[in-house]
């Protein structure tokens, strides 16, 4: 079995990469963050620097936190890597900085790959992550048995590029979700209804969404904020969103106006919490009673 070298072991990549070493993948890992890469170590995988992975890895993957980091990183060791290698990028970055890195990459006749993950890295603890796949068809079979070492949801979604456009719109969703449940709910809260007949009520009829009934009743209205997708994260994701959006001459007035309230929401000190917690910010600015399910 060839090595894999995994670049990025934040809340996300420590659990795929995880994962793969658990699956009997050798590993070559990296981070920042030594501790991450100590943890690693425990399930036999091996320090290494991003160069010395290019020099000896046949897939190299990358989880970071921006697009410019990606771009660093990537650009960074292509002079290294050799012909025939891939690239994995399974970032949430901005499409057009994807675009140039597959076109870099083809110039060095290296392969590249987009597959940004879905679900929440409750998911990705367990080895149950959705990706969304930009690939052709030979290189997508070439990543297939490490992405179902990582998921068990596997969507290859088109050519290079396509994985990183799905990703956005599938945020754009559930992050205005969010946002437009958390007003619901506040208004409910205004109005002095019963929160879990409220909620009964809209789960039988098309206001229902994956949010508000999956996540929400353990997150928020359960009173656990701890971050599956922190504020901070849904905001970088809006603005990649809008940005993409005005390049390709889509308005989003509806994204605009929630990337603000949750830079409201960064700015009350809110920004590392669980997205949902937006509902408990308006409820501060209003004044009202936060929502809460009876134990």
């Amino acid at each position: 079995m060839s090595t894999i070298g995994f670049i990025g072991l934040g809340r996300m990549g420590r659990p795929m990469s995880t994962n793969l070493c658990r699956k009997g993948f050798k590993l070559l890992v990296h981070d920042v963050n030594m501790e991450a890469v100590r943890e690693l170590e425990k399930v036999e995988a091996r320090a290494a620097t991003p160069i010395e992975m290019a020099a000896t890895c046949d897939i190299i993957v990358t989880m970071l936190p921006n697009s410019e980091i990606v771009r660093d990183v990537v650009l960074g060791i292509l002079p290294q890597v050799r012909s025939g290698s891939l690239i994995m990028d399974m970032s949430t970055i901005d499409p057009l900085v994807t675009d140039r890195l597959a076109e870099e990459c083809a110039r060095k006749g290296v392969e590249f790959v987009d597959a940004p993950v879905g679900r929440l890295a409750s998911h990705a603890d367990r080895g149950e992550s959705l990706f969304m796949v930009g690939a052709s068809e030979e290189n997508f079979t070439r990543v297939r048995p490490l992405l179902e070492a990582m998921g068990t949801t596997i969507h290859h979604c088109g050519g290079v590029g396509t994985g990183t456009r799905t990703k956005l719109v599938n945020n754009y969703l559930a992050i205005v979700s969010c946002q437009t449940n958390a007003e619901a709910l506040a208004l409910a809260q205004r109005f002095g209804l019963n929160l879990e007949k409220t909620l009964e009520v809209l789960y039988g009829t098309t206001a229902i969404n994956g949010q508000l009934k999956i996540a929400w009743p353990s997150k928020v209205l359960a009173g656990d904020i701890e971050p599956g997708f922190t504020v901070n994260l849904a905001h970088k994701d809006l603005t990649l969103i809008l940005e993409a959006a005005n390049a390709a001459h889509v308005p989003m007035t509806v994204g605009a106006a929630a990337r603000e309230a949750f830079n409201v929401a960064r700015s009350r000190g809110h920004g590392l919490n669980d997205f949902s917690v937006m509902v408990d910010v308006l409820c501060e600015l209003a004044g009202i009673k936060k929502p809460r399910l009876k134990d």
